[in-house]
């Protein structure tokens, strides 16, 4: 089973091309065409220079403004920057710890009230928020946009979230499912963020670990740092019950056609 290749960039967190994956019928992603990644924050030079020589020539960024006010992304040349805001988790656990002020502390303490009276557990918040993320409608207008670019474009194209886990997964299951790649090696590129994200997991959580607030708001940001295989399964699974699966849901709902496949499946497989 394949999954996307990491790319060892100063600076940047889960970053991966898709190019290796392997397709049901045994066709290749192309290499250095689609890119996730975690945020662009501070890129030195040299990571920005990389980028260039990758050939990216369009990044999106699926933060929503607090996001992009708090961590701009480094812009670098010949490339342009596109912004479609994503719904988010409501306390941003994805930033470096250390960072984080007193502020978002109190969100935190305070999500973490309306979350186990809503929800009952963080799990459940992030079950209900990877289903908000996929069907609701603003949701739906940022994909349309996302995958009509995917399409369009002819350079690399690199898309970004955060930490390069919730949004920019989802990002690429929807990508990786029109271009024929089977669910068993959707869900394994997803999880492999675990591996990816696990050395700043340690420091974040080795952070919260020693700064003085309630157990109660470090659980909430343990839950909003978590990668589990049963929230990118569970919309999956609602894909199949509401249209027959993830192609079907960006035919119906996406604005995606058969010529569009078409041309994605020419535009970035390889035999």
């Amino acid at each position: 089973m394949t999954s996307a290749k990491r790319l060892k960039l100063k600076k940047l967190t889960n970053t991966r091309d898709l190019g290796g994956i392997k397709t049901a019928d045994g066709r290749t992603i192309r290499s250095g065409k689609l890119i996730r990644s975690g945020k662009l924050k501070k890129l030195p030079k040299e990571t920005a220079d990389a980028l260039v020589r990758l050939g990216v020539t369009t990044v999106v960024d699926f933060r929503i403004q607090n996001e992009r006010d708090a961590s701009p992304d480094t812009v670098f040349e010949g490339c342009t920057f596109v912004n479609i805001p994503l719904l988010a988790t409501p306390v941003n656990a994805d930033e470096d710890v250390l960072e984080t002020t007193q502020r978002e502390y109190a969100r935190a303490k305070k999500e973490g009230v309306r979350i186990r009276q809503e929800f009952g557990s963080i799990e459940n918040y992030m079950l209900a928020m990877y289903r908000d993320l996929l069907f609701t409608p603003e949701s739906m207008e940022g994909w349309k946009k996302f995958l009509r670019l995917v399409i369009e474009e002819e350079g690399c194209i690199l898309w970004h979230c955060a930490s390069g886990k919730d949004r920019a997964g989802i990002a690429s299951m929807l990508v990786e499912a029109l271009l024929g790649v089977d669910e068993a090696t959707i869900l394994h590129d997803y999880i492999v963020s675990r591996k990816m994200w696990r050395w700043r997991y340690f420091i974040n959580k080795s952070a919260i670990a020693v700064v003085p607030m309630p157990i109660s708001v470090k659980l909430i940001l343990f839950g909003f740092m978590s990668i589990k295989r049963k929230y990118l399964l569970s919309v999956i699974d609602e894909m199949k019950r509401r249209y027959g699966g993830i192609v079907e849901y960006c035919t119906a709902e996406l604005g995606v056609t058969e010529e569009d496949i078409a041309t994605l499946k020419e535009k970035y497989l390889i035999p």
